[in-house]
């Protein structure tokens, strides 16, 4: 495979100088303290598949086989060997291209293998939990956790922990068999009040439903047979921590959800045991499990797994509690994020989870919807402006927006790449890089914290999402990730990918380098100054208030040159290019001539006629 990496190098030219992360030493911890979420640019990592630095917690200190310990790095969907000391030895790498804050997949104690014979797969990925209170032994220990959280922030790098609310392993089974499946049980034809159904006999005697959600009513919820009967196997009775969670009377037993309606939160996520969030005590139980992790490790924030499928009232006393406890250990910006997965680039959806349920914000799925939709689909500029349009949705408007992580691709829906190459089967190695090299630029400069997937800045490219979307940052020994075509590189997967002279991670450091040295492209809220029906031009202008500096951005997504007047305050006079090629003068007040090539941007400060004569 010949190298296909040169007009992505040429790009970086462009950008003049080398590679720097950041401007001057790492941060001391209490400046790291102060900075807001929007300074922040985020990589999230799945520590099994980073990198392995202590080979002999591969097997979690399971004996037997593969369906025991779940180690098989064989295998995609079973644990290959990363963990928390690898990610330590890698702290370099991971700032090298101006990481701010690392958001890791859940590294709390999974069960190790479950599904059914012939369909197993291991907890790898962290989302199986038992023990909320201890670190997956294939990962390491609660002090290496809490080592490299520290070793982070003496860098000036921030830590995100991944959490779960509303699910643990599947460990409960139902008495009336599982031969197909375990079809949701509504609470219409259900009643907390009747055992197996409106035709069984009465029981939870005075319990007012879920909706009254006290501890006088949720004292007489006792037998929690009214939908399935819930039967704990033998061996896995003690197997969850804290132990409150081995009783079943705080989990829903209602069946698989279907995704939609009622289910969406009492059902079991694809067989998960679902937590019974509604009740007082797994409330006061969460609040308790989560806030010792803040005290004990000095994280910076959460990611909240699956935050739609939890009821309001939960996140309501939830967050307040984890805001004051962060505050109380002296973190004044702890960041909390919610996943509220949706479909399409419409945010409206997404942004009602930070008005009813109190979200402070969360991951920016319509954005990375819109992304797709211009740069893979080929759908036209005005998709991402009308998406931007609906900042003023989310609680806190566009100042909300600014701290929102944005993204391109991830573990679950899969690369950007990908999507990219799905979209267009005939597209050249050389024109799927160039895509993901405008992509990225545009995700280091647009609005939002910036969220780069490991394994993105080495220029993966994935077959599909979940699983397949998972591969090795070390060499990898899984045959479906190893006969992938990788972008920017010779490399395979077969191989080690931590090239800090691969052109994507060049361009996503020198991006972040320029990010951090302008305000605007961190705090600067947006205003829309051109774009069409069909791809081409996406130009805005970004204003940071408290330094006044403005910058124009200019993206050209289609695979011509353009050249596009665009307009501008009228204020402006002349051009610092930043990154890119920007013109030195506006071509009139009002108006900027910007020249573009295919797949083309320009990064450029405005600078007014004051300024400009000063200068």
């Amino acid at each position: 495979m010949r190298r296909i990496w040169v007009a992505g190098l040429a790009a970086l030219a462009v950008l003049g100088g080398t590679v720097s992360a950041m401007d001057g030493p790492p941060e001391a911890e209490s400046a790291l303290r102060e900075r807001p979420p929007e300074d922040e640019v985020i990589y999230f990592v799945l520590p099994d598949r980073f990198a392995n630095g202590d080979p002999t917690n591969d097997k979690g200190g399971i004996e037997g086989e593969a369906l025991d310990h779940g180690f098989d790095p064989a295998h995609k969907g079973f644990y290959h060997g990363g963990d928390l000391a690898g990610l330590t030895a890698k702290l370099d790498y991971i700032q090298g291209m101006g990481v701010t804050a690392v958001w890791f997949a859940p590294v709390f104690q999974n069960k190790p293998v479950q599904g059914p014979p012939g369909q197993e797969s291991a907890g790898y990925h962290g989302y199986w939990v038992t023990d909320f209170t201890s670190i997956d032994p294939h990962f390491g220990t609660n002090e290496e956790f809490k080592a490299f959280v520290d070793a982070a922030h003496t860098r000036g790098m921030k830590v995100y922990m991944d959490i779960i609310t509303n699910r643990t392993a599947d460990v409960i089974r139902y008495a009336e068999g599982d031969e197909t499946g375990y079809v949701y049980r509504s609470k219409g034809d259900f009643p907390y009040s009747r055992k197996g159904g409106i035709g069984g006999e009465p029981i939870n005697e005075g319990f007012l439903g879920d909706e009254v959600q006290t501890e006088e009513n949720f004292a007489k919820l006792t037998d929690p047979s009214y939908a399935y009967t819930p039967v704990v196997p033998e061996n896995e009775r003690d197997v969850k921590a804290p132990a409150w969670l081995n009783n079943p009377i705080y989990y829903h037993n209602r069946g698989d959800t279907t995704f939609r309606e009622e289910s969406s939160r009492h059902g079991d996520f694809v067989g998960l045991d679902d937590v019974f969030t509604e009740h007082p005590r797994v409330l006061a139980g969460m609040i308790d499990i989560y806030a010792t992790w803040i005290k004990e490790t000095g994280i910076d924030g959460f990611r909240i797994d699956t935050a739609r499928h939890v009821n309001p009232e939960f996140w309501q006393t939830f967050i307040p509690a984890m805001l004051e406890t962060a505050r109380e250990e002296g973190i004044p910006n702890f960041h909390i994020f919610g996943e509220v997965y949706r479909d399409g680039s419409d945010n409206g959806y997404i942004a009602q989870y930070t008005r009813r349920d109190t979200l402070p914000t969360v991951l920016d799925f319509a954005f990375q919807a819109a992304m797709v939709e211009t740069i893979a689909q080929g759908q036209g500029t005005v998709k991402i402006a009308e998406m931007f349009d609906g900042d003023v949705l989310y609680e806190g408007g566009e100042e909300t927006a600014l701290t929102m992580p944005t993204f391109l691709g991830n573990h679950d829906a899969g690369r950007f790449s990908t999507f990219v190459r799905g979209a267009n089967p005939s597209i050249t190695q050389q024109e799927l890089l160039d895509r993901v090299m405008l992509g990225h630029v545009m995700m280091m400069t647009l609005r939002g914290s910036p969220t780069i997937y490991s394994g993105s800045e080495q220029g993966f490219v994935g077959d599909g999402n979940d699983q397949a979307a998972r591969e090795d940052m070390f060499a990898s020994l899984t045959d479906s990730y190893n006969d992938n075509d990788l972008i920017g590189t010779d490399a395979t997967t077969a191989s080690e990918n931590y090239d800090t002279e691969h052109p994507l991670y060049r361009l996503i450091g020198e991006m972040a380098r320029i990010r951090n040295r302008n305000p605007a492209l961190r705090r600067g809220l947006q205003t829309m100054r051109a774009y069409r029906d069909e791809p081409g031009i996406f130009a805005l202008t970004r204003h940071d208030p408290a330094s006044g500096q403005k910058v124009l951005l200019a993206y050209n997504t289609s695979s011509e040159p353009i050249e596009v007047n665009v307009p501008v305050d009228y204020a402006s006079r002349s051009l610092n290019t930043l990154a890119g090629s920007c013109p030195a003068a506006v071509a009139a007040p009002g108006a900027v001539t910007v020249t573009l090539p295919a797949l083309g941007y320009a990064v450029c400060e405005l600078v007014g006629e004051t300024k400009a004569q000063v200068q």
